[in-house]
């Protein structure tokens, strides 16, 4: 299915953030996915995950969380993102900002919008949801960010989280610590363990020389991939035009 694509810039968090918007084919309005990316930032992973869902026929926004920039030096990298990752308001903000975009494009169903993320990315979808907004789903790959005290139980949609069984940045107290959040809210939620996997799993340019517990797992990364679009099928399914 061809797909479209163009830069689109936007203020938030005091940054012009630069997010990649993927169009499918035709004019009428479709189901739409925020992609969230990881602490490093936007780069050619997640515009290209966006591409993959417009070929599946939904609008997606890969947005930005570093103001256009990649972060190559994990020292750097963590001086910016832990600091993101302990300010709910900040992620909320970030996140609504990129929600208003997709919102304000003309192809985007304002009903049907989900959100997944990697990372620092999906801690943002998941306080998206935290905050109430009506979503039809979230997911989240190596993102078990529990929240404030009985916001959870704002989340008003599907949550999915998926994690490396030998991930040292989400161990398991922090599994326990999150499933227990969604359970106590009474969200309806799944978490899938990759086993053998460590962090960023799922991304193929990351190596233990980014940060130790880093790694690629090929063969997870494609099954995390398939069970977030088994998530947009289920709760947020593309209907072709008559």
């Amino acid at each position: 299915m061809p797909v479209t694509t163009r830069t689109v810039e936007y203020p938030a968090d005091g940054l012009t953030m630069v997010g990649h918007l993927a169009l499918p084919e035709g004019t009428d309005r479709r189901p739409a996915v925020l992609i969230g990316p990881e602490g490093p930032g936007l780069n050619d992973f997640q515009r290209r995950r966006a591409d993959a869902l417009a070929e599946l026929g939904y609008v997606a926004l890969a947005f930005d969380i570093n103001g256009g920039r990649w972060f190559s030096d994990p020292d750097e990298m963590l001086a910016y993102a832990m600091p993101l990752l302990a300010d709910p308001d900040r992620m909320r903000e970030i996140g609504h900002a990129a929600l208003g975009v997709l919102r304000s494009e003309p192809r985007t169903d304002p009903e049907r919008i989900a959100a997944i993320g990697y990372g620092t990315g999906g801690a943002i979808a998941l306080e998206l949801g935290r905050d109430g907004v009506d979503l039809r789903a979230i997911g989240t790959v190596n993102a078990l960010t529990t929240g404030r005290p009985g916001e959870a139980a704002r989340i008003r949609c599907p949550v999915w989280a998926g994690v490396g069984s030998e991930d040292p940045i989400m161990p398991p107290a922090q599994r326990e610590a999150f499933t227990a959040e969604m359970q106590e809210a009474g969200v309806d939620w799944r978490l899938v363990v990759y086993g053998g996997a460590q962090h960023a799993f799922h991304h193929p340019t990351v190596d233990h020389a980014v940060l130790p517990g880093v790694a690629y797992h090929a063969r997870h990364a494609e099954r995390a991939w398939r069970d977030v679009v088994g998530l947009l099928d289920e709760c947020l399914p593309v209907i072709s035009p008559a």
